[in-house]
């Protein structure tokens, strides 16, 4: 039930677009389209769904303080919580470099309009910000770390489909100037931002 609970949270009350504004650069350079939007969405959700559960069991297993115990109790003092960021972004790039060969064999024109955005997952700050939570949070168990990685995957391909979608229907209407393309586009966020903040009333 709480990862049930996590699964919810991750896509609607901590939505890594609408509440924390990570994963910016991508989110508003690909949502011109909800095609290629959605693909690089599916992508954002393949990578977070393999990488978190994958980076938990590293942070459990040899990274946080006394994880190596299990290997020899004069291991046990050992720290290696100095290494996470290396760890994780390795652990997120080679994903991010299996994704854009499947992309690259089975889907030449939707990697043709990615274009260097797809490779540019590696640091997308969302998919990154999904590891460093989850060490944050200390989920208990590998079914809420995975919960939270599918759940935060999928709340920003919503949020980027979504985006998608207004920025074709606003395509021809008469928008100012100084406003048109990224003003707009994060008008826009700012506004969804703060339609989202009514899922905090959700009792879970």
């Amino acid at each position: 039930m709480e990862s049930l609970n996590i699964f919810i949270k991750s896509i609607f009350i901590d939505n890594m677009v609408f509440a924390y504004f990570f994963g910016m650069c991508s989110y508003i350079a690909v949502s011109k389209s909800v095609k290629t939007a959605n693909g690089l969405g599916l992508a954002v959700i393949f990578v977070m769904a393999m990488t978190v559960p994958l980076n938990w069991l590293l942070n459990e297993y040899i990274l946080k303080p006394g994880a190596l115990q299990w290997l020899s109790e004069s291991l046990g003092g050992i720290d290696l919580s100095f290494l996470s960021f290396i760890i994780f972004i390795a652990v997120i790039a080679s994903f991010v470099q299996l994704v854009e060969m499947v992309v690259e064999k089975f889907a030449p024109g939707l990697y043709n309009q990615l274009g260097i955005f797809l490779p540019l997952i590696a640091v997308n700050c969302a998919i990154m910000g999904a590891s460093l939570f989850m060490q944050e949070r200390a989920y208990p168990d590998l079914g809420q770390a995975t919960a939270f990685g599918v759940g935060s995957g999928i709340g920003w391909w919503l949020a980027i489909v979504m985006m998608a979608a207004i920025r074709e229907k606003i395509e021809y209407s008469q928008i100012p100037a100084p406003l048109r393309g990224p003003g707009i586009a994060f008008i826009i966020t700012g506004l969804m931002g703060i339609a989202f903040m009514s899922f905090l009333g959700i009792q879970l």
